[in-house]
């Protein structure tokens, strides 16, 4: 049988084809009409695309690494031909030169963001270029990820049953017969679970796909590591794997970072702030007796104290250590919409100018949930090695508001520990438009 994404190989050639013919296009209208020049233009971007990994990109592949990988090479791409044309003498206008380079990554951009959704909605539509996939192996990392395979259609995978020899109605048989399942029904990749496999089976896989020609992949036991990255050096042949430092403590990034903080605030602040409050502030008032603000010491960074800002959105009472709760008395008229809006957080703008937060990170939970999960939650604590934000990727993911049962707790510990060990700039322009998104959809834990 033959493989229905037997044309995927076309892809990427296909992309090197059109972005170098782009290149071309826009280079001789805008940069040079000399051919050696051109000539020499193109081969830099394509040796800057080998060198980093531009075109490493996979069906599994986010759309942001998409735009960030296309932000590097762009700004790389600019550098090179300008040092080029000064070494060359040859002298353009910095209106023409900066015109070239924005074109060609507004055309490229869009270009990636079409064939992106393009492939997503292509393989929902019509269920083509798919890759076949079994999975070795019984287990939660198992069953996480034949939810993502059956319920991704877009990404490509379809997912065929696994095999374990633990009792199990579901699965297609047990690993021995994997082997003869693999190739009778023409399998693509093979997911194996190392937490369920003795080294001897393992090794037999790799020798097996090797021969087969199949492709091979494993899930690692990451004892509870969650979304931890694995960094691979070798020590002469020696194969070692160390766990990758956290983005933001290059000092270079939070400083970048921090500078968005300071401008995005002052924004807010400005443009939004300056005339809310006093609108709102009076509204908050008239409702019910107490200050416009709600002042709250948070555990912030390296869990030091802070004080964190808010809209007042219950009427004053002494049970401030307590999260709202589902049709909570104590939430005024004015705060429920607040609360559901996510206008209450705004005045944390200020303490993110101030520097005790940033736009974009861990929410700030109170001190009694740091007492109560610290202990309990594996990695918990991790998410007070960087600033708290007034939105994070946990709450953009589902998980805010009140923590009604353990997993609540537990994904919004991963999502903010994944947060932190793949920060970027990209990453939070996607958390603030998602944010922005929701709060006009409305959420259903909004209160």
């Amino acid at each position: 049988m033959a493989k229905e994404a037997g044309y995927s190989s076309l892809i990427r050639p296909s992309l090197y084809t059109l972005d170098l013919l782009i290149i071309t296009i826009l280079s001789f209208f805008f940069l040079t009409e000399n051919l050696i020049d051109i000539a020499l233009v193109v081969t830099f971007w394509f040796i800057l695309s080998m060198l980093f990994s531009f075109y490493e990109v996979y069906r599994f592949t986010k759309i942001i690494k998409i735009i960030s990988l296309l932000f590097k090479q762009t700004l790389l791409f600019s550098l090179v031909i300008m040092s080029y044309l000064y070494i060359n003498q040859q002298y353009i206008y910095s209106a023409v030169i900066l015109k070239y380079f924005f074109l060609i990554l507004v055309v490229l951009f869009s270009w990636r963001l079409i064939i992106f959704f393009l492939f997503r909605k292509y393989r929902v539509v019509t269920g083509s270029n798919y890759k076949r996939v079994v999975i070795i192996g019984a287990n939660k990392s198992t069953k996480n990820l034949q939810d993502f395979f059956n319920k991704q259609p877009a990404y490509g995978y379809k997912f065929m049953g696994f095999f374990t020899d633990l009792e199990n109605q579901e699965k297609k048989g047990t690993i021995k017969e994997s082997f003869d399942y693999i190739i009778n029904n023409n399998i693509d990749e093979i997911y194996c679970s190392i937490k369920d496999l003795p080294i001897n089976t393992v090794k037999e896989f790799i020798e097996f796909c090797d021969v087969k020609l199949k492709t091979l992949k494993f899930i690692p036991d990451n004892k509870g590591l969650f979304a931890k990255n694995l960094h691979l050096d070798y020590y002469n042949i020696t194969p070692i794997l160390s766990l990758r430092a956290v983005p933001l403590d290059d000092p270079l990034k939070s400083g970048l970072k921090r500078g968005f903080d300071i401008i995005f605030s002052l924004f807010i602040i400005c443009f939004l702030l300056s005339w809310l409050i006093p609108i709102l502030g009076l509204i908050i008032m008239l409702e019910s007796k107490g200050p416009i603000f709600f002042q709250q010491n948070r555990p912030g960074i390296n869990e030091r104290g802070f004080l964190c800002y808010k809209f007042r959105s219950m009427s004053i009472n002494s049970r401030s250590e307590e999260s709202a709760t589902r049709n909570d008395l104590r939430v005024t008229k004015v705060g429920k919409f607040i609360r559901r809006t996510s206008i209450d957080e705004l005045p944390q703008f200020f303490n993110v100018l101030f520097g005790s937060m940033s736009v974009v990170g861990p929410r700030p939970h109170l001190w009694k949930q740091n007492e109560l999960y610290g202990t309990k939650i594996s990695k918990y604590m991790v998410r007070h090695v960087v600033k708290p934000g007034v939105t994070g990727l946990a709450q953009v993911s589902g998980y805010r508001g009140e923590i009604e049962k353990r997993d609540d707790i537990v994904n919004r510990t991963k999502y903010d520990i994944f947060y932190i060990e793949n920060w970027s700039l990209l990453l939070d322009f996607n958390i603030i438009a998602r944010t922005i998104l929701n709060i006009f959809k409305g959420e259903e834990k909004a209160y």
